[in-house]
Formats: C-alpha cells, sequence, structure tokens
C-alpha cells in the first residue's frame, strides 16, 4: 500500500480517510508515511492546487476550460473524470478522451465542440473561435435584473426596410402625441376571455353545498339547520401577452406598439410585455408606471436592441427556455406583433409557434403587412406557421389592433382556413 502513495492518481480512487487515522502517530519518534490525500467527490472544502499531483493538473484544468464555454460540469463529474483516467490507466490519449465523454458527458449538440476544445487543450490544436457563437446566442434580459454590462458593437445598418439577422444596438425616443387609447383601456378588462377559476367565492344561488362553512354554521347554532352555505368558482380574465417586434423592419410601428402595450398593462389585470429583434427583454415593470413619458423612457432605456436585426425564432425559443416566462404563456392570449420576416431557416421558428401554441389559450399574430389588399401569407416562415396560427390579422394601426384585442373572447374560425378562403 506504501507503493500506492507514489502512484499520482492514488488521490482519486474514491477512498475515503477514516476520521482519527492519522492519530496516535503524531507524538511518536518513529517517522511516518504522510497521510494519504484524501478528495471525495461529496466533499464540500475546496483544495488549493498545490494539494493536487501534477499529474491530475491537466484533466482539472480541461474540465475549467469546459466550464468557461458553458459546459455545465459538476465538481463530481471532474472527479469521476479523475477517478476514470486512472482505472483506464490511462495507457493513450484515446482512453483520456472516452473517460471525459463518459463522465463528463457533454449534450449530442456540443459534441463537436466538446472534440475541438480536446484537441485544442491535450494536442495543441488551433483555439477554437467562438466569435460566431456569440453572434448567434440569443440575450435574455429581464426588467427584474440588472442591466447587462457588456454590450456588443456591431455596424450600423443604413435603414430598417429590409429584415435581418444583424445584431444592432440603439435607443429610442418616444414624444408625447394624442392617440384615443382611454376608450380601449376602460374596456379591455371585461373584454379578454374569461376563465373559470380554483378559487370559489359566496354565492346566494347557483352554487355549490360549501360543507365546511354549513357544518360550522350548524355546530354554533347548537344543532339547528339553517340555510345551506353555496359556493361558485370564480371567472377570471385571462392573461395577455405581447411579444413586440423591435428590429430595423418594424421602425415605423414600434412607437404605436409601445403606446398599446403601455395601455394594454395599465388596463388588463394580468398582461406580459415582451420585446424581441436580436435579444429578448421583458419591460411589463417599465410600463407599469402610470406617466406615459416615464414609463416609455423607462423601457426604452431597458432595451438594447432597437431597430436591428432579426432573430425570431431564436428569440420565441429563448422565452420558452426560461420557465417563468413560459409560464406567462399558459391559458394567455398571445399576441405577437410583427411582420413574420424570418431570415434563414424558419425551423426555430416553426418549432417555437408549435411550442407558444401548445400553452397558449389563443395565438395571434398582428403584422403590418396585411394592411395592403394585395397582401397573402406566401413566404416559407408565414406558411409554415399559419396552420397553429389563431389569427393572423392586420397590425398596420392602432386602430385595427384595439378592434383585434377587444374581440380576443368572441369565436373566430383559425387562420390558415380564413386565408385559405381569401387566396
Amino acid at each position: 500500500m506504501m507503493g500506492d502513495l507514489n502512484d499520482p492518481f492514488s488521490p482519486f480512487t474514491g477512498r475515503r480517510c477514516p476520521e482519527g487515522a492519522d492519530e496516535g502517530q503524531r507524538h511518536t519518534g518513529q517517522k511516518s508515511a504522510p497521510p494519504l490525500t484524501c478528495l471525495p467527490a461529496s466533499s464540500p472544502r475546496q483544495r488549493g492546487e498545490e494539494s493536487l499531483p501534477r499529474a491530475a493538473a491537466p484533466f482539472l484544468g480541461f474540465a475549467r476550460l469546459l466550464r468557461d464555454h458553458a459546459f455545465p460540469i459538476a465538481p463530481e463529474q471532474v472527479a469521476g473524470f479523475m477517478q476514470a483516467a486512472t482505472l483506464l490507466g490511462p495507457r493513450s490519449m484515446n482512453d483520456i478522451r472516452e473517460a471525459a465523454l463518459a463522465t463528463l458527458a457533454p449534450s449530442p449538440d456540443r459534441r463537436a465542440e466538446f472534440e475541438t476544445h480536446f484537441r485544442f487543450f491535450f494536442y495543441g490544436d488551433a483555439k477554437p473561435s467562438m466569435e460566431g457563437d456569440n453572434d448567434d446566442e440569443t440575450r435574455v434580459k429581464d426588467d427584474r435584473g440588472a442591466r447587462e454590462k457588456e454590450n456588443q458593437i456591431a455596424r450600423q445598418e443604413k435603414g430598417g426596410e429590409l429584415s435581418s439577422a444583424l445584431e444592432q444596438l440603439s435607443s429610442r425616443d418616444f414624444r408625447r402625441d394624442p392617440d384615443g387609447l382611454g376608450l380601449f383601456r376602460r374596456r379591455l378588462a371585461s373584454a379578454l376571455p374569461a376563465r373559470r377559476s380554483f378559487r370559489t367565492t359566496r354565492t346566494r344561488s347557483r352554487g355549490t353545498l360549501d360543507l365546511r362553512r354549513s357544518l360550522s354554521e350548524i355546530v354554533s347554532a347548537d344543532g339547528d339547520i339553517p340555510s345551506p352555505l353555496l359556493r361558485r368558482r370564480q371567472s377570471v380574465s385571462r392573461k395577455l401577452l405581447l411579444l413586440i417586434d423591435v428590429s430595423g423592419s418594424m421602425k415605423l410601428h414600434t412607437a404605436d406598439y409601445l403606446k398599446l402595450a403601455h395601455t394594454a398593462v395599465q388596463g388588463a389585470d394580468r398582461a406580459e410585455i415582451f420585446t424581441f429583434g436580436t435579444r429578448l427583454t421583458r419591460i411589463t415593470s417599465a410600463l407599469r408606471i402610470r406617466d406615459r413619458n416615464q414609463a416609455l423612457a423607462r423601457a426604452a432605456a431597458l432595451v438594447d436592441d432597437w431597430d436591428g436585426g432579426t432573430r425570431m425564432g431564436p428569440t420565441l425559443l429563448a422565452f420558452l427556455s426560461v420557465p417563468r416566462f413560459s409560464a406567462f404563456a399558459r391559458g394567455a392570449c398571445v399576441v405577437i406583433l410583427s411582420d413574420g420576416l424570418e431570415r434563414g431557416s424558419h425551423a426555430e421558428l416553426e418549432i417555437a409557434m408549435r411550442r407558444l401554441s401548445a400553452r397558449a389559450f389563443r395565438l395571434s399574430l398582428a403584422t403590418p403587412l396585411a394592411g395592403d389588399p394585395r397582401f397573402q401569407p406566401g413566404t416559407a416562415a408565414l406558411r409554415a406557421i399559419l396552420p397553429v396560427l389563431d389569427d393572423l390579422v392586420d397590425g398596420s394601426s392602432l386602430e385595427s389592433l384595439t378592434d383585434f384585442i377587444l374581440t380576443l373572447a368572441r369565436p373566430a374560425p383559425a387562420a390558415a382556413a380564413i386565408w385559405k378562403r381569401v387566396s
């Protein structure tokens, strides 16, 4: 067993040191072997690198490299990686690679990235470029937390006429002008679809027997049988979720959409507002301010991707990937204010819309392109998502949008049936 102490992998064989194993030798004059260094996988203590043998440093460094690139690796997996390498010998680099795959367990969609980092770290290959990944990654911004500290600089577009996937960070200023949204605010709460809540309220008729309160009344009346007490389930308005496209192609309509969103937050019992372009931002808290100028100024400070590119599919998938956000869509009336012009493949957009449709009570797309009498959902993206849409309506003006939102409680044919007749 003394030979095991010289084995560089012996600290990672998973053996635990019994408490007091080195006691009784501290005061003896005989020289004894140094105590065995144990690093159990469940130990909460952080040990310095000087306590690790030299042969273990590369394995720890590789795990640290993966963590730096957002691989979810737990400390127990790192200890398991070292133990697996010990059991395999290792006799070749392929043994180390197999041990890393078995214990660090990269997801299938990041397997190629894992192989690239392994070749870079152990073979000295060219360092993998991560710039493209950072450009494609969708950033999520919640108005509950602090603002992001890191802003990426992107080249400026000449205009917002064309849809683009390029990220462009800028700010907006919303001026006060008359609109006539007061009537919409007053009617919104009662116009939204309602659902039966699990909470109950007392009623004099047309309810179910409230057995608990009725028995309590009988006991308090010394056995006399009073009139039975009834309860019924409450009826509450469904949530309203607005997802607003703030990309360059929607530049002419963004100001009106934000005014509509502020009115919806003020008038509805439960409303949630998100903006998306190349990033996803929640602005509900900012729009709860009663004064519109202050609310829109606060929202303008939160959103960083005004008038930039469009990544509709990835941003909607990012919305669904956050449990707290996706819960807002469950049983809600979801209205997406966008032209639906998705650059590149529309596969992610189709997946996101199907998932939204499965969660929402009603999924609607309001596009300003539908204001043209000649409009037809002819793009590949619109044709792909049309079967899962409940509504595809005109979003070119505040009047058309407010009229549509106030009719969400009324049943209507599916969007695919309507546009099939129109075409």
